[in-house]
């Protein structure tokens, strides 16, 4: 069966990319200051489209695992609903996950690649074992760090303490997230409100202010900014 453009935006779970986007352009923004040079737009566009590949890649990965699990428990997942067959989603992972390599031999620096190839490590790592063991959580939130440390690489080929900080930030905060998540699992009716979404989209205030406190105020709105656009992204394709 043909993947149409509803299931591949569902595999990819592409309402979250705008906390990507704010992580990666916080880290840019960082790395830009310390370098004392002009926010790099191209060079900046092109490292947010090779992290995007990454997320949908390791989101749809994630979906192509879990096949098995989904059919139980997630029958509404594109894979279980019959919506595209596994193969085709592993295929699509893998292109992915190589159209984001191939992005970025064409980074400022070739230093991306390395970061990038220890960020899809994590990205299969978690994806492969997460259902096997609950320590995996730590994956998923060095994920989160491995965004901020490909966007500096790529731009200047080292991470500055405020990125390395920051990373640290959002990865304890994912962990948090990650945990949160997997207690709703073991509730017949989880919350009963939307606390992962949520707690997903805030992702980008946190960038919001840290910015606002370190470099400008205006960076709060850019943070607000990406929590309406992933809650408003959430309402067409779930984020969880």
């Amino acid at each position: 069966m043909p993947l149409t453009l509803n299931t591949a935006l569902k595999l990819g779970r592409v309402s979250n990319l705008p906390t990507v986007w704010m992580n990666a352009v916080a880290s840019i923004a960082l790395t830009s200051t310390a370098l004392g040079t002009g926010f790099p737009v191209l060079a900046s566009g092109l490292i947010l489209l090779a992290l995007s590949c990454f997320y949908a890649g390791g989101m749809s990965f994630n979906d192509y695992c879990d096949r098995h699990w989904d059919a139980a428990h997630q029958t509404f997942r594109p894979i279980p609903n019959g919506d595209i067959k596994a193969r085709t989603v592993l295929t699509l992972s893998l292109a992915l996950f190589s159209a984001g390599l191939a992005l970025l031999w064409f980074a400022p620096s070739s230093r991306g690649i390395l970061a990038a190839a220890g960020l899809l490590a994590l990205i299969i790592a978690y994806d492969v074992w997460h259902k096997r063991h609950w320590a995996t959580v730590a994956l998923m939130a060095c994920t989160r760090l491995g965004v901020y440390m490909v966007a500096a690489f790529a731009l200047s080929g080292s991470a500055t303490q405020a990125v390395v900080i920051l990373g640290l930030i959002q990865c304890g905060y994912t962990l948090l997230v990650t945990v949160v998540a997997r207690l709703e699992n073991k509730l017949a009716n989880g919350y009963g409100f939307a606390v992962i979404p949520w707690m997903i989209a805030l992702m980008g205030l946190v960038d919001g202010i840290a910015l606002a406190v370190l470099l400008s105020p205006i960076w709060l709105l850019a943070g607000i900014a990406t929590v309406v656009l992933t809650r408003w992204g959430q309402k067409y394709v779930r984020g969880d």
